[in-house]
């Protein structure tokens, strides 16, 4: 199934000529009716002579509702340019096919319409200004119809055209992440919320779980009906109607996207070509406010050109917009831009989730011309040096391309040894990927990180795994498996709970090893009553209590190594002859005072060396 839009003035015969077709008025609005003119979108549905069904989507011509034209023109395959044979082209012609070719529909026709108006030669010279109207964009060449809804004149030749160039149309393509832009939502009695679009991307399917990404709200869908017709699963590139649970029709906006869930993330910052129309009524300069039409969102963001001050029309340069509400979108997809209500210019979109660049910056330039036209493995390598490490899930939205194909690439890629992927063997899910040189990047960082440790804290073994992880600045699950790699790579090892560089032992200075022989004599003058007060850096002190000289049983209270393993021995003794021991028998067997005995037995029940029993202890 294809979608056909129509574009064109205001009153010239849009609406006139899709009832002429289909037998169905599209405006379905009070309003319209009243005032005979389109104002929001219309839709209607035709089988052709081939038995094909197409859905047109019909826009309003009228200047002021050029917003809602752009919410319509999204995602069709073909476009029905409207020319009245009356008036000829009109600033909305113009406007609408540049609109048109803004978003490269690549196939479209013409249809004249009110040909029972005029005569031969004024049609001829209409003909005439058409052709030339069209020179230059995605539709020049396309064929030229004259028709008349009133006596159906041309109106055969027009469908069988249409009928014709859709057979050589190939069909939306199925990547298996269907997206459905909303451009309408609505409430039936005993039904609840019903969004309709035309589906893009994938198929969707009575009964699956879905989400509206902009608001994050799950659903799931209850119905679909495509042409008023109940449908279990609705194929990408048609017109759908879906109605949805759980959501009232307040909370769902025009722009919404509904898609399966968990793979879109909104974003508020997209990289992109922006071409300026050659009769664009102002130059883009940087900085500027403009408005970003794209799918059938509507969103106000804030212009930074990438390569100058200035784009005048006709020009073409980077940049990047800055979002003042979160968008849906993906690589590939087209937008259009506009302020102070006039059509500037738009392009495609080629980062979804882009970082703020230097300006002027060629690095950030190339990265971007091979975003938008390089190989596969060039994009997917470009995607991952712009934010290490990725995700397989991630880079299959953000290059916008089919998991399969994405983990085949990858594949080739990493057996070029382009990248490093973190997570079991291979590529998989949950593989996390670095570029080669991001990866080096991180040893690299790994090592000054835990070099700048050492000249901090030089007496220490290793740094603690948590502080390397924050210097790194990674999650925990990224962590622990840059971690793995960074110890079979001999990059790190592992010390309990510290990590330190392979084969590092702090050393004492001359002056520190006197200190510490002097202090060391001393613990062995009372040896079960030491000194509380030590005359040691706290550092040295530490580094002492790692490499056993000394037991540490708290803040204040320190053992030689010797005395805490007789008092072990006296007290284990000691439980077995008699079952228990209380601080009171401690400090009696040991001749030391309360205070040195309830400091040790904390620490032995710290050490799962003696459990605590009301106010006795006995050995584990």
């Amino acid at each position: 199934m294809y979608v056909i839009g129509t574009a064109g003035h205001v009153d010239h015969g849009k609406s006139t000529l899709v009832e002429a077709l289909t037998g169905i008025d599209p405006d379905r609005l009070r309003e319209e009716k009243e005032r005979g003119m389109t104002i929001d979108l219309g839709f209607a549905w035709l089988q052709l002579p081939s038995g094909n069904e197409i859905s047109i989507v019909d826009v309003p011509g009228h200047e002021r509702f050029v917003n809602n034209m752009l919410a319509g023109v999204g995602g069709i395959d073909l476009a029905l340019l409207v020319v009245a044979a009356d008036e000829s082209v009109m600033p909305q012609t113009r406007e609408h096919l540049a609109i048109i070719d803004l978003l490269r529909v690549q196939r479209g026709l013409v249809a004249i319409t009110k040909r029972d108006l005029v005569d031969e030669d004024w049609l001829e010279l209409v003909t005439a200004d058409v052709e030339e109207t069209l020179e230059g964009t995605v539709l020049e060449g396309a064929g030229i119809y004259p028709v008349s809804a009133m006596t159906g004149e041309g109106l055969p030749e027009l469908v069988a055209a249409i009928d014709s160039m859709l057979d050589d149309t190939p069909p939306k393509r199925d990547v298996g992440r269907p997206r459905l832009p909303i451009d309408r939502a609505f409430t039936i009695s005993g039904f609840g919320t019903v969004v309709t679009g035309t589906l893009i991307d994938g198929k969707i399917e009575t009964g699956q779980d879905v989400e509206l990404v902009v608001a994050g709200r799950s659903t799931r869908i209850r119905g679909l009906q495509t042409h008023k017709k109940g449908q279990g699963e609705a194929q990408p590139g048609t017109r759908v109607a879906a109605n949805i649970i759980n959501v009232s029709q307040d909370e769902v906006a025009r722009g919404e996207v509904l898609t399966t869930e968990g793979w879109l993330r909104p974003t508020d910052a997209i990289d992109v070509r922006v071409r300026v129309i050659p009769d664009a009524p102002q130059a883009l300069r940087h900085n500027m406010y403009v408005t970003v039409h794209t799918g059938s969102s509507e969103v106000v963001g804030r212009l930074r050109l990438l390569e100058k001050d200035v784009l005048e029309p006709g020009e073409t340069s980077w940049a990047q917009v800055k979002l003042d509400a979160p968008l849906a979108v993906v690589k590939g997809d087209y937008y259009v831009i506009r302020s102070n209500s006039r059509t500037l210019g738009g392009g495609n979109i080629v980062e979804t989730h882009a970082r703020r660049h230097r300006r002027n910056d060629h690095s950030i330039i190339e990265r971007l011309e091979v975003m938008e036209l390089g190989s596969a493995q060039d994009i997917l390598l470009k995607t991952i040096e712009a934010s290490e490490p990725s995700r397989l899930d991630e880079l299959v939205t953000r290059a916008n391309m089919g998991a399969d194909i994405v983990k085949a690439e990858l594949e080739a890629i990493a057996a070029e040894n382009l990248i490093v992927a973190l997570g079991g063997e291979g590529i998989s899910r949950g593989s996390f990927v670095f570029s080669t040189a991001g990866w080096d990047a991180v040893m690299e960082k790994t090592q000054r990180s835990l070099e700048a440790y050492y000249r901090q804290f030089p007496l220490r073994r290793g740094a603690p795994k948590e502080e390397l992880r924050s210097r790194l600045g990674m999650s925990a699950q990224v962590f622990n498996l840059a971690f793995a790699r960074l110890q079979h790579q001999a990059v790190v090892e592992e010390d309990g709970a510290l990590v330190r560089l392979p084969g590092y032992e702090p050393t004492l200075s001359d002056a520190q090893n006197k200190q510490v022989d002097a202090y060391l004599r001393l613990l062995e003058t009372e040896p079960f009553s030491p000194p509380t007060d030590a005359p040691l850096d706290g550092e040295v002190l530490n580094l002492l209590d790692e490499q056993g000289k000394v037991v540490r049983v708290s803040e204040s209270v320190v053992y030689s190594a010797e005395a805490y393993e007789q008092m072990v021995t006296i007290i284990s003794e000691h439980i077995r002859e008699n079952g228990d021991i209380s601080v009171a028998n401690v400090r009696d067997v040991l001749g030391t005072s309360r205070k040195y005995a309830l400091a040790l037995m904390d620490y032995l029940d710290h050490k799962r060396i003696t459990r605590r029993v009301g106010d006795t202890r006995v050995l584990r």
